[in-house]
């Protein structure tokens, strides 16, 4: 069964819109998708009470979360999308994550690139802004060659627009993601960086507080990274999840259904559904 857990369209930092990301999902031979967007529901809400043939699309959501200082994100599955308790959280997430785009373009202005933030909206259709967005104005303005180098330059780990966010704590967010039913799973432990004592750490906090399942494969991350992961989703008797993390065709890191397979001796996520 070819499944993609994680994904992205136009409603957060992803470059398709919902309907032409679910044609290239069908496209691709994907029969479980789950489009997790930054922060927001907006693509669930446009595609509610239709119907994709074979393809199952499933309820889903990506949300930050600060753990001791760090940003880490959390894919909430399957989640009742009317629930409260998650939509006051995204509403508290998307004015953090204005704030944010505001501090970024100050940043970036003290830099010589005056009012990226005017230009950023231009490339955020539905209000949500994220670096990506920023990335796109900084190429547009032939500041860089492409979104690659504006994240290496300006926008990634460590740079001027690399804005630690005040997110919502990781117990807060897991509270929410199961009140309205859904499967808390840890997003691309391979992108964190950390050491093998800190992810233990994380996946020891993450647990604790029920997080349920752990994404083993993520996009185009080595096979030793994923055994890696395979063997700590043992060791804290988590289900595994796979997601391309795919955000659009011109960016090269994910291709969405195109995973590599679960490692053995794993339960998948999706059996849960």
């Amino acid at each position: 069964m070819r499944v993609d857990l994680h994904c992205h369209t136009r409603h957060s930092d992803g470059e398709l819109d919902a309907p032409d990301l679910l044609a290239l999902a069908v496209e691709r031979g994907v029969e479980l998708l789950a489009i997790t967007d930054h922060d927001s529901l907006g693509a669930h809400d446009e595609l509610a009470g239709q119907s994709f043939g074979q393809l199952q699309l499933l309820s889903g959501i990506e949300l930050s979360t600060s753990w001791r200082g760090r940003g880490v994100h959390i894919v909430g599955l399957n989640v009742d999308t009317d629930n409260s308790a998650l939509r006051a959280g995204i509403a508290a997430q998307q004015q953090a994550r204005q704030l944010r785009a505001e501090i970024i373009d100050t940043k970036l202005a003290k830099l010589g690139f005056a009012d990226t933030l005017a230009g950023a909206r231009h490339y955020a259709a539905n209000g949500f802004i994220g670096r990506p967005h920023f990335a796109a104005e900084l190429v547009a303005r032939g500041a860089v060659k492409d979104t690659a180098s504006a994240f290496k330059k300006y926008l990634g780990a460590g740079k001027a627009g690399d804005i630690k966010e005040q997110w919502a704590d990781l117990a807060s967010v897991i509270e929410w993601i199961t009140a309205a039913g859904g499967v808390a799973v840890l997003a691309h432990p391979d992108k964190y960086q950390l050491t093998r004592t800190k992810l233990v750490e994380l996946l020891g906090d993450f647990t604790a507080a029920g997080g349920r399942a752990m994404e083993v494969v993520s996009g185009n991350q080595t096979a030793a990274s994923s055994r890696q992961l395979a063997q700590l989703c043992r060791q804290f008797d988590l289900l595994a999840s796979s997601g391309s993390d795919y955000h659009g065709p011109s960016l090269p890191w994910a291709s969405l259904g195109n995973q590599a397979p679960l490692p053995g001796g794993l339960t998948p996520v999706w059996a849960q559904f």
